[in-house]
């Protein structure tokens, strides 16, 4: 009993005396890593006196004084600053749990590595793998993390044409801009607007290329099929040619007067169905039909891709499969539906996510093909904007709205993030077969 009470005594000190890094340690007598543990509590502590008040400090007001104070670098300082202590307040979690678990060791009469050899072999034969990784994590926190952070601080901002650092300075306003982007009119059907044809542009055009791939690969896949390698190295010429280069080849052949779409093509459809008079489409001077030509182009774009990706699929389905079937009487409709498509679908649905992901961000095609164009639907979007194009003219233009964009910029994430988590589970992307 009394022994027990003590045990309790000795791991709950080591607990308490760890609210000091390294503290704990010593009681435990680890004086290798209470030293490093000191040392690196000693260090963030001069770094909060030297610079990471200040920073806070500048964060909180962003600047007093107009001309002097740099709203967006106090910004900049502040939030990498909140990394920073974030880091250290989960190596200092990690201090508390280390003095307590070793301390619990002790009790329980267990071997423990008291000398600085000791503790470093410890770490390079138990450690190993977060000596790697560790440094990894880092890069991601300041190459990925600060720079959404950032953002994210700057949708709650006034940042804008009228406030640009250092001349002016930068005020917080909440969710001033959320609340314009949705209420606003200016904003408003802007965005409703442009988000309604994001989900068009990225549902059409997306499906478009992923049934072409499937369709190319199924069809090529048949036993029937000659000069499979040619038709192979045919379907892959999209993928092979740069994208910016294909965008603004099919950009001069949608041209209203001199493209090739309607001073050839056109004319030999006309000419092979007499009693069709198809006409000059306005392919870039109308809303519609640019969006119509945009989607047919990502979709010549797109299908290599999936085509690769299916092919290799189609390869690993047992022939049996396909035998059995005919056997009980299937046709190739029912094979594609019951043995093709599922298996498909099976290993191929997080590509195919991807692939959405992509073009609701796909800027090249959208930007180079028309700029954005046809004309305007107001807040500096033109009609076939999606919203990435939308901020780029957004932080772009004559009046730049950096605070608007950035919030724009948030609401893309947290809507592709959704959709991608429900698809996940609904598709059960990533669930492991036994």
């Amino acid at each position: 009993m009394e022994r027990t009470k003590d045990a309790k005594k000795r791991v709950r000190t080591a607990t308490w005396l760890s609210v000091i890094p390294g503290i704990g340690q010593f009681y435990n007598k680890q004086t290798f890593k209470g030293i490093a543990f000191l040392v690196v509590f000693a260090l963030f502590i001069y770094e909060m006196i030297v610079f990471g008040f200040a920073a806070f400090t500048g964060m909180v007001t962003l600047g007093l004084t107009p001309g002097e104070d740099h709203s967006l670098f106090l910004l900049i300082e502040g939030s990498l600053q909140l990394l920073l202590t974030v880091i250290f307040f989960l190596f200092y979690a990690i201090n508390i749990y280390d003095a307590r678990k070793v301390a619990i060791q002790i009790v329980e009469e267990k071997k423990i590595n008291k000398t600085a050899k000791d503790i470093l072999k410890n770490v390079y034969h138990n450690g190993f793998p977060y000596l790697f990784t560790i440094p990894a994590y880092l890069v991601m926190i300041f190459a990925i993390i600060f720079p959404v952070l950032v953002t994210i601080f700057i949708s709650f901002t006034n940042y804008d044409f009228y406030h640009i650092p250092p001349a002016s300075l930068i005020d917080w306003v909440g969710f001033e801009n959320f609340i314009n982007m949705f209420f606003l009119s200016s904003y408003r059907d802007t965005f409703i607007a442009v988000l309604g044809w994001t989900i068009i542009w990225t549902l059409g055009a997306t499906s478009l290329q992923i049934a072409i791939g499937i369709f190319t690969a199924v069809v090529l896949n048949q036993k029937f099929i000659k000069f499979k390698r040619l038709f192979g190295i045919i379907f892959l010429l999209p993928w092979a040619v740069p994208a910016f280069i294909t965008i603004m080849s099919f950009s001069n052949m949608f041209n209203d007067s001199l493209g090739a779409i309607n001073s050839q093509v056109i004319p030999f459809i006309n000419s092979l169905v007499p009693f069709i008079d198809l006409g000059a489409l306005p392919w870039k001077t109308d809303p519609f039909f640019t969006k119509i030509a945009i989607i047919l182009v990502q979709g010549w774009l797109g299908f290599p891709y999936i085509y690769v990706l299916v092919s290799g699929i189609l390869q690993s389905i047992p022939e049996e499969q396909y035998e059995s079937a005919k056997i009980d009487g299937a046709g190739p409709i029912q094979r594609f539906r019951h043995i093709t498509l599922p298996t498909i679908l099976m290993i191929a649905a997080p590509v195919f996510i991807t692939q959405y992901t992509f073009n609701l961000n796909n800027f090249n095609m959208i930007y180079l093909f028309n700029e954005g164009g046809p004309g305007s639907i107001g807040a500096g979007a033109g009609s076939t904007d999606i919203l990435i194009s939308w901020i780029f003219k957004l932080t772009t233009g004559t009046s730049p709205q950096y605070s608007i964009a950035a919030a724009v910029t948030l609401f893309i994430s947290i809507f592709v993030i959704t959709i991608a988590l429900i698809v996940f589970k609904k598709t059960k992307a990533f669930e492991m077969e036994d």
